[in-house]
């Protein structure tokens, strides 16, 4: 039985010879040596030989892409082969070339998206009540490449933002709402300072491109809300994307030098133009070299930070870390909103809650390689009335 199934799978394979050693001196040879940004390719062979399309092929068989490499020299000899017929040998030195950012949308194509949304009005009369809305969103990261791009998080921010006015009078429904209160929480632009500017490639837009959707959709905000609530209230916080100046790797300036809270001042700076429309809205950032900033809102303190100042599930420790000091205003705080970490938290201890929304962004790449999971992007929306907060919502 053995001797019929080896036979059924007998195959006819070729005669074993003996194994040639290679002769630099008789065969077309290819040579490589290879640093992080340099390359040295050395081809052999006939005299009609493309030296060039060797030496490119030698890149893409050790897994390199020719177009990213540009050539800065070569040397080409001439030597004669054993049957007597003229040799060539070319030695490349290859570069790689600087990377560059790919390119962006248009951005004045990006800002129609901002301008062609008409966001539903609750009438004339700005309603007033005793109770807070609380608006909490960041981590827009615009610029960045990753997930749906610039394009995806830009219509996802304002589409949230116009559906949260919309919840806006579905609970005005259950309770008196006076106070509509919008808390920015960092990393609005993804900027070029994260992981020592290894993120420029991947960024598609320039950085004043960045801050410029920023606050046109901080603007774009500040329009839908001021005719809905007679008090009306900004609150944004440095991000660590957002920070204007780093070196090494480090922050080099104060604390509150960034865009992320330079944006809403800009929008504060043009709505100040008109104060019979927006004398109503305030604006709030943290004071000279602070990262949080601490607003009332329907009787309820609102603290509001980044995030990235405690450790992932830390935040009662850091929380009551900053209210054992009684100067400080996270002291008398009974709700903190904070980003960076790109997911929806909820956490409760007593009467006092956290919320972290998610992030505006669909995805970072890099987690998603490194963990398999994608985002869940969008804001959150809050009823809240002296010091509780008893009713949050997701709105994507």
């Amino acid at each position: 039985m053995s001797e019929l199934l080896d036979e059924l799978l007998s195959k006819p394979v070729g005669p074993s010879l003996p194994t040639r050693q290679t002769d630099p001196d008789r065969d077309f040879t290819r040579q490589i040596e290879l640093s992080e940004d340099a390359a040295e390719v050395t081809v052999r062979g006939p005299e009609g030989m493309d030296p060039k399309s060797s030496a490119a092929a030698c890149l893409t068989a050790q897994g390199l892409d020719p177009t990213e490499w540009e050539v800065k020299g070569l040397r080409s000899s001439e030597w004669t082969m054993p049957n007597g017929e003229l040799g060539l040998s070319t030695r490349f030195t290859f570069a790689r070339k600087p990377q560059t950012a790919q390119a962006g949308p248009g951005i004045e194509e990006l800002l129609t998206v901002v301008d062609t949304h008409q966001p539903s009005r609750a009438g004339e009369t700005a309603p007033h009540g005793d109770h807070g809305f609380v608006i909490a969103l960041g981590d827009m990261q615009f610029g960045k490449i990753d997930g749906d791009g610039v394009e995806g998080t830009l219509r996802r921010t304002v589409e949230c933002i116009d559906r949260a006015a919309e919840l806006l009078d579905v609970y005005r429904g259950r309770v008196d709402i006076g106070h509509v209160h919008l808390g920015w929480l960092g990393d609005h632009v993804e900027g070029f300072v994260s992981q020592g500017g290894a993120n420029l490639w991947r960024t598609g837009l320039t950085l004043t491109e960045q801050i410029r959707l920023t606050r046109r959709v901080m603007l774009h905000a500040a329009l839908t809300f001021a005719p809905l609530a007679e008090r009306v209230s900004m609150a944004a916080v440095p991000g660590n994307h957002g920070e204007a100046v780093r070196v090494n790797g480090k922050g080099m300036t104060r604390y509150d030098d960034s865009h992320d809270t330079e944006s809403l001042i800009a929008v504060r700076d043009a709505l100040a133009l008109t104060p019979e429309k927006f004398g109503h809205v305030e604006f709030y950032v943290p004071d000279t070299d602070e990262l949080t900033v601490v607003v009332d809102c329907a009787g309820t303190t609102i603290a509001h930070a980044h995030g990235h100042q405690w450790r992932p599930g830390k935040h009662w420790e850091w929380w009551r870390g900053q209210a054992f000091n009684k100067a400080s205003a996270m002291h008398t705080a009974d709700l903190l909103l904070a980003g960076h970490l790109h997911h929806e938290h909820i956490d409760t201890d007593g009467h006092r809650t956290f919320l972290q929304p998610p992030a505006m962004e669909s995805e970072s790449t890099w987690w998603r390689h490194a963990k398999g999971t994608t985002g869940a992007p969008g804001l959150m929306v809050a009823l809240t009335k002296d010091g509780r907060t008893p009713v949050k919502e997701v709105v994507r």
